[in-house]
């Protein structure tokens, strides 16, 4: 269970998150919404544990223990995965390379045994198919050339083989059409379950057509306004942010 209490966080000195208080039980699945500048893709990068960020109060549990002195790499052995709103390229780092170090590295933080080659292309293979990554994708270098909907579908890919359980999804609807969407969607609903937490970040209700949430979080300048069940998506929708923005000043 995910547990985030009275977080305030500061870049520079400037204010971003002021007082965050959420709370995601294992097996659901909450989603944030907010007006761009709300704080929304920080919190996701504080609990991942991205540097420049200044947590000034508060703490974040991760079953019960605190994760703030963890570094990203910690955190994700621990089950914290981040898939993020634009994927970066790296040239000249194979993916085949990448998906079978990022496994069996964390399968030895974990003590568990480190997967054989033939083992671990049977599993990349078979999770791949269902991402429609098409096997070319898993030869070239990561992310390098992919479309948006590619490196959307090859970020759901690593999620599912580094089987976290908390997943947080930054805005994973940003430059998807609709089959795209559909296919992503359908990844990260596979992965549902009893034993993992996930948290959505979106601006549109869209996404959540696919991805149904048990509640979904309103943010605004930096604080939680208000909290409800997925028909609060609907009404953010058809209303937009304004009275929140209102509220916060």
């Amino acid at each position: 269970m995910l547990e985030i209490k009275n977080l305030h966080v500061e870049v520079e000195g400037q204010p971003i998150l002021n007082g965050i208080d959420l709370t995601v039980p294992k097996g659901e699945v909450h989603a944030i919404m907010g007006p761009n500048g709300s704080g929304k893709s920080t919190l996701s990068y504080v609990i991942a544990g991205k540097d420049d960020y200044d947590i000034t109060k508060g703490d974040i549990l991760w079953n019960g223990e605190s994760i703030l002195e963890m570094d990203p790499a910690e955190r994700v052995a621990a089950g914290v995965f981040l898939a993020f709103q634009y994927p970066i390229e790296i040239p000249g780092v194979a993916t085949m390379t990448f998906l079978r170090t990022a496994i069996n590295s964390v399968r030895k933080a974990r003590d568990e045994e480190e997967l054989s080659i033939p083992d671990m292309m049977k599993l990349i293979q078979s999770q791949a198919k269902q991402l429609a990554v098409k096997p070319e994708m898993l030869k070239r270098g990561l992310n390098v050339g992919f479309s948006g909907g590619e490196k959307k579908r090859m970020e759901i890919l690593q999620m599912a083989l580094l089987n976290p359980g908390m997943c947080i999804l930054d805005e994973t609807d940003s430059g998807l059409d609709i089959d795209a969407l559909r296919i992503v969607s359908e990844g990260v609903n596979a992965l549902r379950g009893p034993d993992r937490s996930m948290l959505v970040i979106t601006h549109y209700q869209r996404l959540l057509n696919y991805i149904v949430p048990d509640k979904v979080h309103v943010m605004s300048d930096g604080k939680i306004v208000k909290t409800g069940g997925k028909e609060l998506a609907l009404e953010l929708e058809e209303s937009g942010y304004a009275e929140y923005d209102e509220d916060a000043a």
